[in-house]
C-alpha cells in the first residue's frame, strides 16, 4: 500500500470507527421503529377524521383502488386503519416489536401483491426495515426489553 493510498484511506477508517461507536444496534432499532411507525401512522391518519372515525372517502378507496380479495371493503378499511394506528403506537413504545413488524410486513405484502404491484421499490425498503425489526426486536430502548419480551 502506498503512502498516498494510506492517507486517503485513514479518514474513511476513522469515520467508520466513529459510526460504529455512535450507531449501535440499539440506536438503529430505535430509529427503525420510529421511522416505520411514522410511515404507517401517517397513512392511518389519512383514513380518519378526528381520532378514529373512518372517512367516507376511505370506504370508497377500499371499494375501488384498495380492493383486496377475501375481505369485504368495509372490513378491510377498518382492519387496515386500526392496524396502522395500533401497530405504529406499539412500535414507538417498542412493545411487541416483532409482532408489530410482522403485521406490517403482512400488510406490505398485501399492498404489493393486490394494490400497488409496481411500487415494489418502496415496499422492498419497508420490508428491509421490518425484517430487521423481526430479527433483532425492539432493542435496549424498548418496553420489550423492560418487560423481557423476546
Amino acid at each position: 500500500m502506498t503512502a498516498q493510498t494510506l492517507s486517503l484511506r485513514l479518514p474513511f477508517e476513522r469515520f467508520a470507527q466513529l459510526a460504529q461507536k455512535v450507531l449501535t444496534e440499539d440506536v438503529l432499532t430505535l430509529i427503525t421503529r420510529l421511522g416505520v411507525a411514522a410511515i404507517f401512522f401517517e397513512s392511518g391518519r389519512t383514513k380518519v377524521d378526528g381520532i378514529l372515525h373512518i372517512k367516507d372517502s376511505t370506504y370508497s378507496l377500499f371499494e375501488t383502488e384498495y380492493h383486496v380479495p377475501l375481505l369485504p371493503p368495509a372490513v378491510a378499511a377498518h382492519a387496515a386503519t386500526y392496524s396502522e394506528h395500533l401497530f405504529s403506537i406499539l412500535l414507538v413504545l417498542g412493545l411487541f416489536t416483532r409482532l408489530s413488524a410482522l403485521a406490517f410486513l403482512g400488510m406490505t405484502a398485501v399492498i404489493e401483491i393486490f394494490v400497488y404491484p409496481d411500487a415494489w421499490p418502496t415496499h422492498l425498503s419497508w420490508a428491509g426495515l421490518l425484517l430487521f425489526l423481526i430479527a433483532r426486536g425492539g432493542g435496549r430502548f424498548s418496553l420489550d426489553r423492560v418487560l423481557k419480551i423476546p
